[in-house]
């Protein structure tokens, strides 16, 4: 949401803004139904000002005997009663039509974010690690789970239908695993607090971080009104709303691991063979909460945790920042961190990172109080990244460490947390 102050003194930064997103004139439509607003408003004030001053006099007509002037005073604020209701409907009829616009307008974009129509136009700052190179052609995730029995697409669809995957065996506990190693590094050694949220929210929540009511088509409802989160960063965010927090509070920096579900409306025919664009998956989420002069540097911070998960796997990878054309709804400014995946011989997003600066914090109410004397209450800033996708980290793993008679050799790292295993074969 947009603070309307700041839209009436800076309208063309506005329009500057979204133009980058591909929107045009939209501050003449917020002016003007802010101005439609205001203009019933005051009408408002002035009708029940001369409504009070009437009910006065009407009484002290009454007082000396001025039966006549009563009676036209008491016309007069039955006329006025009938009036301000339609006023107040005009009112509200332009408030609800002000806030459905603003609900649908995407983040101001950090003025550094490159211009750009789509993620072929995305900004690399950098390259990590060397891709592996193989005597033998690299298959992909589905074709090397599948030839080991541990994945199963064909009975997850007769149970769900499609964009759904059963694992079994070691590529199982390895899904496990891999979300205790990251829990792991983020908790103790990054300083984050881990937190088990509800994976069922309400629609206000939802509102709050940026999902609804854009989003809607690409989300789950139930039957009643509750909302399956697409991401941690749902419920995780909303810790902080209609609070007011403290400065000694701040950063306030929290983690989790959750399933998370989307309908993929606008994915259709994308990525339809295998486990990268699923309904339902699984994440390790970071969410930061942070005052406003400490979110740019914020943003870096959590983008380098995302990065040693990485790492610390061997897998090469690349982080971009996104343009303006592919940059989310609620973002200000985006890192995506890209693994490379050697059956597809292309990188594919494993982590996105973003400063949604005080947007979302504007939805959901969420302010705190600076530190010194007569400082009155501001909003926060909000970070939310993946740290990282569980399931693209599985994939990756398949795919980089995959061998020429099948088999999938653990990273290092990782056995601890797979019984010491070394190598994932069709017996595993």
């Amino acid at each position: 949401m947009f603070d309307l102050k700041w839209i009436r003194e800076n309208p063309g930064a506005l329009d500057r803004s979204l133009q980058r997103r591909g929107e045009t004139g939209v501050s003449e439509k917020v002016l003007e139904l802010d101005a439609q607003r205001r203009a019933a408003q005051t009408r408002l004030q002035d009708m029940q000002q001369r409504r009070n001053t009437a009910s006065k006099e009407i009484g002290a007509a009454m007082k000396d005997d001025r039966a006549d002037e009563a009676e036209g005073l008491k016309a007069e604020v039955a006329s006025l009663k009938d009036e301000m209701g339609a006023v107040e409907g005009e009112e509200k009829a332009a408030s609800d039509a002000l806030n459905n616009l603003l609900s649908g307008l995407p983040n101001i974009l950090d003025e550094d974010v490159p211009d750009g129509a789509n993620e072929d136009d995305n900004l690399e700052i950098r390259t990590v690690g060397e891709p592996p190179a193989y005597d033998f052609d690299p298959k992909e995730h589905f074709d090397i789970g599948e030839a080991l029995g541990l994945m199963d697409f064909e009975v997850a669809a007769e149970l769900a239908g499609s964009r759904f995957v059963i694992l079994k065996g070691a590529l199982a506990r390895m899904e496990r695993a891999l979300a205790d190693f990251m829990l792991d590094i983020h908790t103790q050694e990054f300083g984050y607090t881990e937190i088990s949220p509800p994976t069922l929210v309400r629609e206000e929540v939802l509102y709050g971080t940026g999902q609804l009511p854009k989003f809607g088509d690409d989300l789950f409802r139930t039957a009643d009104d509750r909302w399956l989160i697409p991401t941690a960063e749902v419920p995780l965010t909303n810790m902080a709303a209609g609070k007011i927090l403290e400065a000694t509070e701040l950063p306030m920096r929290v983690t989790a691991h959750t399933a998370c579900y989307r309908a993929e409306a606008g994915a259709a025919g994308r990525d339809t063979r295998g486990m990268l664009r699923q309904h339902q998956f699984y994440k390790v989420e970071l969410v930061s909460i942070v005052p406003p002069e400490e979110s740019e540097d914020e943003l870096e911070r959590m983008t380098g945790c995302a990065e040693e998960v990485l790492k610390r796997l061997g897998l090469a990878y690349r982080v971009v920042v996104l343009c303006s054309g592919d940059t989310g709804f609620g973002a200000a400014k985006t890192h995506d961190v890209e693994v490379w995946m050697p059956g597809q011989a292309a990188h594919r997003e494993i982590s996105s990172c973003s400063n949604t600066r005080a947007f979302q914090a504007r939805r959901m109410n969420a302010r705190y109080r600076p530190a010194g004397e007569g400082k009155g209450p501001e909003y926060v800033h909000t970070l939310n990244g993946s740290g990282v996708a569980v399931g693209r980290a599985l994939i990756a793993i398949i795919e980089n460490y995959q061998n020429e008679d099948g088999s999938i050799t653990v990273p290092e790292v990782l056995r601890p947390y797979m019984g010491g295993l070394e190598v994932i074969r069709s017996d595993a």
